[in-house]
């Protein structure tokens, strides 16, 4: 479901970010790094897929969740952006809260720097051992999705600084992103953030991409049963129209989630057939 764009109107800077092409990393779109509940979770996770291996271990803050996650969406969009524009660009990121509640469609009120400290804490505080390559090259590492992080306060406005961690530093220097729709952020639901997620990076612009629901569960990192994510995405698919930029139709006889771009000629009467309708 999408929520109220709370900003229509909107400053130069906000103004700008609003033309920029939103980046998301595809080593984290691909695997399930963060959380979808936004309850606490201190579970310590494992995946592995096709040689690829995650241990995230999260701090006495919990694991960092989907939402979190907006802090590196926004994080990659202004290095990107900026090496488009011939900036030298550097693990070190720094912006303006405000800036960066407004464009996240965020309150801009004591509530929304109050959740981003808690974001940029789990953020820190998380562990994450993996053998995921980026730029190439495969490294068995651990380390936090920001090294560190701090937030200047005045009576005007606040900063933040953040250090990103060297393994997405160098997904976003070999240009490993991915360009998200803008509404992506209004999406209130954490599954819904996942699946599109998913959708983005193996669908793309093709003519259908489908996947079966167990595989679906393992990577899109859900907590729930089989089970109850099974009903969870015949609750999703029952609007095939709730995520941006794709149809979605999940069909019970087979167990398979697909996925049509709604930019594709004949997607639209591919998704009805699909349906029965």
């Amino acid at each position: 479901m999408l929520t109220k764009d709370r900003h229509t109107n909107l400053d130069l800077f906000i103004a700008d970010f609003w033309v920029w092409p939103i980046k998301d990393d595809q080593a984290s779109m691909e695997h399930p790094l963060f959380s979808l509940s936004k309850n606490p979770d201190r579970a310590i996770r494992h995946y592995e897929h096709n040689g690829n291996s995650i241990t995230i271990a999260p701090a006495a803050y919990g694991l960092p969740t989907i939402y979190d996650k907006d802090v590196l969406i926004f994080c990659c969009s202004q290095l990107i952006e900026g090496m488009k524009n011939g900036r030298l660009p550097s693990p070190l990121v720094q912006f303006e809260v405000y800036d960066f509640l407004v464009s996240t469609n965020r309150t801009t009120g004591q509530q929304g720097y109050t959740l981003l400290k808690h974001a940029l804490d789990r953020l820190h505080g998380v562990n994450i051992k993996t053998n995921i390559k980026t730029a190439g090259r495969e490294t068995t590492q651990s380390f936090h999705l920001l090294e560190s992080w701090r937030m200047v306060e005045e009576a005007a406005n606040a900063t933040v600084q953040v250090m990103l961690a060297d393994w997405l530093f160098r997904a976003v220097l070999s240009h490993e992103v991915l360009t998200l729709h803008r509404e992506y952020f209004r999406l209130s639901g954490g599954l819904e953030r996942r699946v599109y997620e998913l959708a983005r990076k193996h669908c793309g612009n093709q003519e259908t991409w489908s996947i079966h629901l167990p595989l679906l569960h393992k990577k899109s990192g859900s907590t729930a049963t089989l089970k109850r994510f099974r009903q969870a995405m015949k609750n999703l698919t029952a609007k095939p129209d709730k995520l941006p930029d794709y149809w979605l139709a999940f069909d019970p006889v087979t167990d398979k989630l697909t996925v049509y771009p709604r930019t594709r000629k004949g997607g639209l009467r591919q998704l009805k057939d699909t349906l029965g309708l």
